[in-house]
């Protein structure tokens, strides 16, 4: 143990990515970090209860609760357990599950234990098309409010009520035996508390950006319109919420149970849950108009802004825009990408097949030397491809990639749409593929920094948070040169979960609001991407391509689609 001061307050940050969860230990008064684990979860490791053909992606509420007790035990090792004054959980989101009318997660009762439809489906599971077109299409022509408008106008396969439509539907025995449904961060933080499903305090952040939840009409949008949505919906929409809370309030205090399967005490105060982007941004060291890219798997892009400054403005084709969800007292927006790392991971998966699907047949060399050769030339694929890529000289390269192998989130949600390459020639190689992919996921980017630019939303400066941010120097000055804005990356390897510390810190009281703990704890920038201007002027030219091929390959998706959006509207 560290610290024996009798004064002394830490927090624990809990974020659970994609893969893996990690804690942070975090000095609250310094923002010093003390211990981080990681675990990554078992079952998801072997995609078990996943069909990616079909885009269903779905988490066993096991690996969550195996991983929460692996990282904080081991983090809260580090100093007396009496001295860890807050806890705070943010994840991916949408990800929503259902539970009983205990609150306990199906898949954890008898009869559910294999079942996918009752897990936690996660945000890149997009089983769910059909039904946001639904939720679009009765949106717009119900007769009354446009329960969108705050989430950018275009709801998406990856939010709350459309995955809860399209399980009822599919599974009748879980649309029976779902008392409610919750966001796995609310879930974890109700796991702690050991709350009151009914009274438990649910994420304004998660509520608000995915579930159509705004104070102008009272709370998640009328049962009159959920009914028309789904009639299966009916009875679920009483067992739901109407009111939110910020990330930087009290949930509850730790309870006894998860107070001694984590090595803590009850009066570790436990905070409201938020999204992992949301939290990250906050450790980002956000102000008025940053936009922080917090790149994984995903992007999520955060922007805040004074409320009195936006007004009623509505930004059209973003993921929502949410009073306090980021920085109580200040406007939230999200915008985002469904595949940036995930593109060049999808990229490396391929260039694998022969190691994964012919070597295992090999004469030559021996199944040990198999393994061993299976994960080194995994481990250094991406590393030799950037190099490679680097080298490659745009100008030569004529390979022009689309981002969309996961659909596209922002601008204007199409979860239908599908990746593409063209100029592909007998002499393209596998870099100059690399690099039209890396320069795709730059100019999606690129494409949402002009969307908030076009509808009045100013941005001043961009902050990189995450994997790719701190992992990839080739990444980022691509995405500086195509942006022509400097980027700043933030020093924490690990900033979702230390902005999850600030939300604890604020709510345990050791700090008063969150601006406060972010100057405390901050941890600063580590460097700065500045734009090559010998290569701004290129990457403007690629990205006018760019765009007129993502206009073509969506047209044809969209002239594919016309005849489902016709028996849609007879439907309806």
């Amino acid at each position: 143990m560290q610290n024996t001061d009798s004064t002394a307050a830490y927090v624990i940050g809990v974020d659970y990515g994609t893969d893996s969860v990690r804690s942070l230990l975090v000095n609250a008064r310094t923002g010093e970090e003390v211990a981080q684990a990681v675990h990554y979860y078992t079952r998801w490791k072997t995609l078990q209860y996943c069909n990616p053909i079909h885009n269903q992606f779905r988490q066993h509420p096991l690996d969550y609760i195996e991983g929460l007790e692996i990282t904080v035990r081991k983090v809260a090792q580090s100093v007396p357990a009496e001295q860890i004054v807050g806890l705070a959980v943010d994840t991916t989101g949408s990800t929503p599950g259902p539970v009983n009318e205990h609150g306990v997660a199906l898949a954890l009762t008898p009869g559910f234990e294999d079942n996918p439809n009752a897990m936690f489906v996660l945000w890149k599971d997009h089983t769910a098309l059909e039904e946001a077109a639904e939720v679009n299409l009765k949106a717009r022509t119900w007769g009354g409010e446009d329960f969108t408008k705050f989430e950018g106008g275009i709801y998406s396969s990856e939010w709350f009520w459309a995955k809860i439509m399209h399980i009822v539907r599919e599974d009748e025995t879980v649309a029976k035996a779902a008392h409610s449904w919750m966001e796995h961060c609310d879930w974890m933080t109700l796991l702690l508390t050991g709350s009151d499903l009914a009274h438990f305090k649910r994420s304004r952040c998660a509520a608000g950006h995915k579930a159509m939840w705004h104070e102008s009409w009272g709370g998640l949008p009328i049962e009159e319109f959920i009914v028309h949505l789904e009639p299966k919906l009916a009875e679920l929409r009483g067992r739901l919420f109407q009111e939110t809370y910020t990330a930087d309030e009290a949930a509850g205090n730790l309870s006894e149970e998860w107070g001694q399967r984590l090595g803590l005490t009850t009066n570790t105060v436990v905070a409201v849950g938020s999204f992992d982007a949301h939290a990250g941004a906050v450790a980002g060291e956000i102000e008025a108009y940053s936009m922080v890219k917090v790149m994984g798997t995903s992007t999520c892009d955060i922007v805040v802004a004074p409320s009195e400054e936006v007004g009623g403005k509505l930004v059209q084709g973003i993921c929502g825009q949410v009073d306090g969800s980021v920085i109580p007292g200040m406007l939230g927006l999200e915008a985002g990408q469904s595949a940036f790392g995930d593109l060049l991971a999808w990229f490396r998966q391929m260039l694998e097949w022969p190691l994964n699907n012919v070597l295992s047949s090999s004469s030559v060399i021996t199944p040990e030397q198999q393994a061993a050769l299976r994960e080194e030339m995994s481990n250094k694929l991406i590393v030799e491809l950037t190099k490679a890529a680097a080298q490659v000289n745009p100008a030569e390269s004529a390979v022009l990639a689309l981002d969309w192998v996961n659909g596209r989130r922002t601008p204007d949600a199409n979860q239908g749409l599908k990746g593409a390459i063209m100029n592909l020639t007998m002499g393209t190689s596998a870099p100059q593929i690399f690099r039209a992919l890396v320069e795709a996921i730059c100019y999606g980017s690129k494409q949402i920094v002009e969307r908030f630019e076009q509808e009045g939303i100013p941005i001043k400066q961009v902050i990189g948070i995450g994997g790719v941010a701190k992992k990839s120097a080739f990444v980022m000055q691509t995405l500086a040169d195509v942006l022509n804005r400097p980027i700043k990356i933030a020093v924490s390897e690990q900033a979702p979960a230390l902005g999850a510390a600030m939300y604890a810190a604020v709510a345990a009281g050791v700090h008063p609001d969150v601006l406060t703990a972010q100057k405390a704890m901050g941890s600063g920038f580590a460097e700065t991407y500045e734009p090559n201007p010998a290569s701004v002027a290129d990457y403007q030219a690629r990205y006018e391509q760019y765009q007129a091929f993502g206009r073509f390959v969506e047209d044809v998706t969209l002239r594919e689609g016309e005849v489902a959006e016709t028996t849609l509207v007879d439907e309806v």
